[in-house]
């Protein structure tokens, strides 16, 4: 499944002149860093919801006299943070760094929320990832520093395999043949995915969402490359492949007791394994993802934050200083994989000792190994773009009736139902869509 999309520099930079995006250039926020004119230190102010980030501030506070971090834990995006960032850039008391999904960041940009902080951030883009650095980029503007990303991989349950005598699938079809095999076993295969889970199948089949045509946004979650990838999900349900919802505690118990026999997802899931399966310890192992077509070397992303500058930030240059840091220094950085198992986006992070040794939950595997090596084959043909709480929270709502089997729902309906809400949504903010 291939197909041929604008990239994320395109799409941005394309809209940004056709309607209107405005972000705040930096040099409206002030310049320079350091200690203000009064000689104390400049006050950079940090708002996340991913743990680990107070003991980082404070190894940066430790480390410097003339800025210092302000931390404060807000809740997740989703979850009321969005929104409390949201309402202090209105009110003109937001911090000056805050955490912000990869996903959500054209929809900042396009409200207005976040500072272009290219001029001091470009000549570090060969400290991260390209799927970091890409994650941080909308246009050829960058808005603030990658924290972590989420490269696609498959956690399967490796007891239950050598048990059922199957092999490590390298390929979606041996992946739905596997099925059938623990299916006749009385196992599923796998649970249920239904929002963000659900776009790294697609993200790996070069099958975006978002694309621009004629200066106006097309919303394709439902294009013909997409249907195929339904298609297939289509078919594990219907073959009854797909076991407990995901996050549920029917799920968390399948994992641990081998009724559900894989994750597929990013890295980070490896914490939430853990602490879903703690009596699975020793039965899991990591493998790279299963291709759409034999011979194929690309996988998806799901998740990975930004270090983004807020509008309103008085020093943007100190802010992208305090942001990189907190991004590439190595105590900074397992403080943040210590504190909430994040997978680094930074060259250096990758290089962290806690990444590479044996995992005792996963039968003493360098697990990390995986991850770096699929951190590089996250297919760039993908890109974000407005309103996409929208189209997740649509999409998820419909893809729980399809694996239901609700009155006929399916996964291409549940597309079809996402991309229209989104395209309504951007149409009533006055942003061109295209029919």
């Amino acid at each position: 499944m291939k197909s041929s999309i604008v990239r994320s520099a395109g799409v941005a930079s394309v809209v940004t002149l056709a309607l209107g995006f405005s972000a705040c250039s930096s040099s409206d926020e002030g310049s320079g860093s350091g200690s203000d004119a009064s000689g104390e230190p400049t006050t950079i102010q940090l708002w996340t919801w991913a743990a680990g980030f107070d003991k980082a501030a404070e190894a940066f506070n430790a480390a410097h006299d003339d800025v210092q971090v302000e931390y404060t834990q807000i809740e997740a995006g989703n979850k009321g943070g969005y929104d409390k960032i949201r309402n202090s850039v209105a009110a003109g008391n937001a911090p000056c760094l805050a955490q912000v999904g990869y996903e959500t960041l054209p929809s900042f940009v396009s409200e207005g929320n976040v500072v272009d902080v290219t001029e001091f951030a470009a000549p570090d883009e060969d400290a991260y990832t390209p799927a970091g650095w890409a994650g941080v980029t909308v246009g050829d503007k960058i808005y603030g520093a990658p924290q972590d990303q989420g490269p696609m991989v498959l956690f399967y349950n490796k007891a239950v395999f050598e048990a059922n005598g199957i092999e490590v699938p390298t390929t979606w079809a041996e992946y739905q043949a596997a099925g059938e095999q623990l299916k006749a076993a009385g196992v599923k295969l796998t649970g249920t995915y239904e929002d963000y889970d659900y776009t790294g199948f697609a993200w790996q089949a070069g099958a975006p969402w978002y694309a621009v045509e004629d200066g106006a946004w097309s919303i394709t979650p439902d294009s013909p490359e997409n249907l195929e990838v339904a298609a297939y999900w289509q078919g594990l349900v219907d073959a009854d492949l797909i076991g407990a919802n995901i996050w549920s505690d029917d799920w968390s118990a399948g994992l641990g007791d081998g009724s559900i026999a894989t994750i597929v997802g990013a890295a980070w899931f490896a914490g939430i394994l853990k602490d879903s399966a703690a009596a699975a310890a020793g039965d899991w192992a990591v493998a790279e993802l299963p291709q759409w077509e034999e011979g194929d070397d690309l996988t998806g992303n799901v998740g990975g934050s930004l270090s983004a500058v807020l509008k309103g930030c008085d020093d943007p240059q100190a802010a992208w200083e305090v942001a990189h840091w907190l991004s590439t220094d190595p105590a900074a950085v397992d403080a943040q994989i210590e504190g909430a198992g994040i997978y680094p986006a930074s060259v250096a992070g990758l290089e962290s000792e806690l990444l590479t040794s044996g995992d005792d939950f996963f039968g003493g595997q360098v697990i990390a190994e995986v991850f770096k090596s699929a951190s590089g084959k996250v297919n760039p043909d993908w890109a974000w773009g407005p309103g996409v709480s929208t189209l997740v929270g649509t999409l998820a709502t419909n893809m729980q009736k399809a694996y239901a089997k609700d009155s006929g729902a399916t996964v291409a309906a549940a597309l079809t139902a996402a991309g229209e809400a989104t395209a309504a949504e951007l149409s009533q903010q006055g942003i061109a869509v295209n029919e």
